[in-house]
């Protein structure tokens, strides 16, 4: 685990914009796609609004990315909860991917039909036609990006619910009672395939979560954060002062 310490979330974004335009370009050296998975929440926003500025959009081959999604609220896409609709207002529609090459999480399906569908599209990019079973094959992603919340879930995963513990299947849907709403979302087995899984937290009201999930004990239940563990690939942390204040190290 690789734990990068900033001063703010200026200097966060910025440092976290630096190392993915080098790891893009150094993956791309070595293949001919780079698929990510991109997150909801605050932080990535401020990142989105920083990779589509003059200084650096033009330094990403971006005909070259296949962009997915971690997680998604079951909502419209005109629905300004949505996490995709965020993306395409503070990125995607600033930068020339492929539209063919932007896989949303459906929300005009069933929940049901939603997370079948996704992991059916996972399944075609990432298991190799003599794996049909998707039990031998090394990565998925090459980079998915998390956040974390105040009380330690990442994706959908919550704090106390089944979802967390989801092995069978990639992508799941389930309802929410405390938002009133279902949720799609990766679950941690496709997510601990990814070459690169980077975590983005700021701001003093992560700092106690922020210090059990990296030292304390081991309770996916009460800090689902914890289960993202790669198997193969690395795992980075990007952090500020404030978010870092009570780790010991």
């Amino acid at each position: 685990m690789n734990i990068h310490l900033l001063e703010n979330a200026d200097n966060l974004s910025k440092e976290y914009a630096d190392w993915l335009v080098d790891y893009v370009g150094k993956t791309l050296e070595k293949q001919d796609r780079f698929t990510i998975a991109l997150s909801g929440g605050s932080t990535p926003r401020k990142l989105h609004e920083l990779l589509a500025t003059d200084a650096y959009k033009d330094k990403i081959d971006w005909s070259k990315l296949h962009v997915f999604w971690g997680d998604e609220r079951f909502v419209p896409f005109e629905d300004e909860r949505n996490n995709a609709k965020m993306a395409y207002d503070t990125l995607l529609n600033h930068v020339p991917v492929p539209a063919s090459q932007i896989h949303v999480m459906p929300t005009n399906l069933s929940p049901e039909d939603a997370s079948a569908e996704y992991e059916k599209l996972l399944n075609a990019y990432f298991v190799p036609a003599d794996d049909p079973g998707g039990t031998d094959f090394h990565f998925s992603f090459d980079l998915v990006i998390l956040g974390m919340g105040d009380d330690g879930h990442t994706l959908s995963l919550f704090p106390g619910l089944p979802v967390v513990h989801e092995s069978s299947k990639w992508v799941t849907s389930f309802w929410l009672e405390a938002q009133d709403m279902y949720r799609i979302t990766l679950t941690y087995p496709i997510v601990n395939k990814a070459r690169s899984v980077t975590f983005l937290a700021t701001g003093e009201k992560k700092a106690v979560v922020l210090k059990e999930v990296l030292e304390g004990i081991k309770n996916v239940d009460l800090y689902p954060s914890q289960i993202i563990q790669p198997e193969q690939g690395e795992l980075h942390w990007f952090v500020d002062r404030a978010a870092a204040s009570k780790l010991s190290r």
